[in-house]
């Protein structure tokens, strides 16, 4: 099986909280940011999505915080897509510190939103394929 794709961040001072550790909404960003390159690196840039009318969404977002991030800590952000059927597909992550320690995981309900109807497409799958240059890195 391949690894999956990942983005290495270095955790910046401003982003920790009184405790010294990763404040909360830093770890959904650090997760925005891998769903983004993954998508760049799959050959879908913003402007290609904005052009083609469509636009990522998240529906829900579950984050597991299983041990601190502090200043200075490397961390790989992983970010898969796992595909079903219907209008939704769920996007994977885990935040693993540079020795392989586990820091978190995020897990979140997405779509592909038509942005004239405000609706989500239909087959979020084949809207993807048609934009990519480079599908399998989405898993299609």
């Amino acid at each position: 099986m391949a690894e999956p794709f990942s983005v290495r961040i270095s955790v910046r001072g401003y982003e920790t909280d009184a405790q010294g550790h990763v404040n909360t909404a830093v770890y959904v960003q650090y997760a925005e940011h891998a769903r983004w390159s993954l998508l760049q690196a799959a050959g879908i840039r913003q402007q290609d999505l904005l052009a083609a009318g469509v636009g990522p969404v998240n529906m829900e977002a579950t984050v597991r915080f299983l041990r601190e991030l502090r200043a200075g800590d490397e961390i790989d952000v992983t970010c898969g897509f796992v595909w079903g059927e219907g209008k939704s597909f769920r996007v994977e992550q885990a935040l693993v510190r540079a020795d392989g320690t586990r820091a978190a995981e995020v897990d979140a309900v997405s779509g592909i939103m038509d942005l004239t109807a405000r609706r989500l497409v239909a087959d979020p799958r084949a809207r993807l394929r048609e934009l990519a240059k480079d599908p399998g890195l989405l898993g299609l």
